[in-house]
């Protein structure tokens, strides 16, 4: 039963992943064109900074209600006073971090993001804090339920909601200005918002688990309890959100140091953060929805201490991300600009795909490796890497991208990626025990992805004009190659371990 459970739950979450994702580019791509490069810089850098607000409203919350949810249905009780202790100091953290970013508005906007405008759309963004971490409370509950469902419906009714009230805003505001078009876009996160808190407190108004019992007059969990789950992973997430943000806020500000106009510095980072970046992730969904079927199994197999068992299970998730990232960076590399043209109308954000594309598949592998080492109990060492990581990024920022420009930032994106992919490699083998496989996570899918990587320039030095239906066919040949070596050289066979492939047939 248990089997059958987690085989459905992780079906719903990889069909519902890879629909939101899509409707995520598909949105971005609108949004990209409605208020432009500076416009999707100024959303950028707000929403780095209403990040910190996010992390000290529910980074903790869900995390609690999980685990304390869980408690209490191993005690055989059931979760009504669970869940209204819950939801109620989760309100009371969304409504202190709510008061927290209206206070702080207008000198966040003036001293941390250089930009007056940017203090109306943390005022907008504001009330969505307490909805978002209730709302986050009760995700945590039903996850302790094993019940994946009620998050999946309504995180699509959540985007499809901010897509209409966002298209409808931007019809009256995308004329104003990049601010005004900016808080638009806001708009829709906050009712969106709204929405989604409203649809999981229906799930859970209809769900058994969430009614009063007759036990419910013992006490569900102590406040030390809540606090030694709450305080470690809020006090994290916080210095890490604090850290990302004074990141965020000092590219523009260094590259208009380096090209004497705040607009471009914005419209820049706008390009790189806001449309290059979230395209190179986009086929990442397909890869981590794949991966929900294996680290479930790393960590039970972690929390058995069957150490052959662990060993298989990480082998198998680094082939298949070594050969998927591979793929995926050799057509950045070849139909990054075509593709950013095709999305955009903007061939410098192409000119950024192409480069990125490079270190797209450390930046794919090193996020399957940290959820690997979460997976083995790693949180801490993790954190450590993500803070080495932020101050060297930081401090290349300072020092480079006054002298060099935007080109500089990229560079220090890929040293950024290789060092935290060796740092968090190395954590794992020696975590869990294992020798490298150098060749079939690295070595083969590398020779591949160059191999079709000429096919493909080959393909597109053959088309006249480049056309989108050349371009396709170009991309298919690129794709049906690499699929048939990895078939007949790849190895797939070893991607998946035993058990899971006989669950599969």
């Amino acid at each position: 039963m248990q089997i059958r459970v987690y085989l459905k739950n992780a079906a719903i979450l990889t069909v519902s992943g890879l629909v939101l994702r899509v409707l995520g580019m598909a949105f971005r791509v609108f949004v990209a064109s409605s208020i432009g490069s500076e416009g999707m810089g100024l959303y950028q850098l707000i929403l780095s900074v209403y990040m910190v607000f996010v992390s000290l409203a529910s980074s903790g919350m869900n995390v609690a209600s999980t685990r304390l949810a869980a408690q209490s249905l191993a005690r055989g009780r059931s979760m009504a006073r669970t869940v209204s202790g819950l939801v109620v100091t989760a309100g009371a953290l969304g409504f202190a971090a709510m008061a927290a970013q209206l206070a702080l508005a207008e000198p966040l906007a003036r001293w941390v993001l250089h930009d007056v405008r940017g203090a109306l759309g943390l005022k907008i963004l504001a009330p969505s804090l307490p909805v978002m971490a209730v709302a986050g409370a009760l995700r945590g509950c039903f996850l302790a339920r094993r019940r994946v469902e009620p998050n999946a419906v309504a995180q699509l009714i959540e985007q499809l909601v901010r897509m209409g009230v966002v298209w409808l805003a931007l019809r009256r505001t995308a004329s104003w200005g990049a601010g005004y078009a900016c808080a638009a876009v806001l708009v829709g996160n906050t009712v969106s918002e709204a929405v989604s808190c409203g649809v999981m407190a229906f799930f859970a108004h209809k769900d058994p688990a969430f009614q009063a019992g007759e036990d419910d007059g013992r006490r569900p969990y102590t406040r030390r309890e809540l606090a030694g789950i709450l305080l470690p992973v809020e006090g994290s997430r916080i210095l890490a959100s604090v850290l990302q943000a004074a990141e965020s806020s000092l590219i523009p500000l260094c590259l208009a140091l380096y090209l004497g106009d705040r607009t471009e510095a914005v419209s820049q980072y706008g390009a790189i953060k806001g449309m290059a970046i979230p395209l190179l992730f986009f086929p990442f969904s397909i890869l981590s929805a794949l991966s929900s079927l294996l680290m479930p199994e790393i960590a039970r197999a972690n929390a058995r201490r069957d150490a052959t068992a662990t060993a298989r299970l990480i082998d198998g998730t680094m082939r298949m991300a070594g050969l998927f990232s591979a793929l995926a960076g050799c057509c950045f590399v070849l139909f990054g600009r075509q593709a950013a043209e095709l999305l955009y109308g903007d061939a410098q954000v192409g000119e950024y795909i192409r480069v990125l594309g490079m270190i797209a598949p450390f930046m794919y592998l090193e996020s399957m490796v940290d959820g690997i080492l979460k997976g083995l109990g790693e949180q801490l060492a993790t954190f450590r890497y993500s803070l080495l990581d932020s101050a060297v990024r930081i401090l290349g920022i300072v020092v480079l991208l006054p002298r060099y420009g935007i080109w500089a930032f990229l560079g220090i994106m890929a040293v950024s990626n290789l060092l935290t992919f060796t740092l968090n490699t190395r954590r794992m083998l020696r975590r869990a025990r294992m020798h490298p496989g150098w060749w079939s996570w690295f070595g083969r899918p590398a020779v591949f992805g160059l191999t079709c990587g000429v096919l493909g320039w080959c393909a597109l030095r053959l088309l006249p004009g480049q056309s989108t239906l050349g371009l396709i066919a170009a991309g298919a040949l690129v794709c049906g190659a690499y699929l048939v070596l990895s078939l007949v050289w790849g190895g797939l066979d070893h991607v998946l371990p035993a058990r899971l492939r006989r669950q599969k047939a």
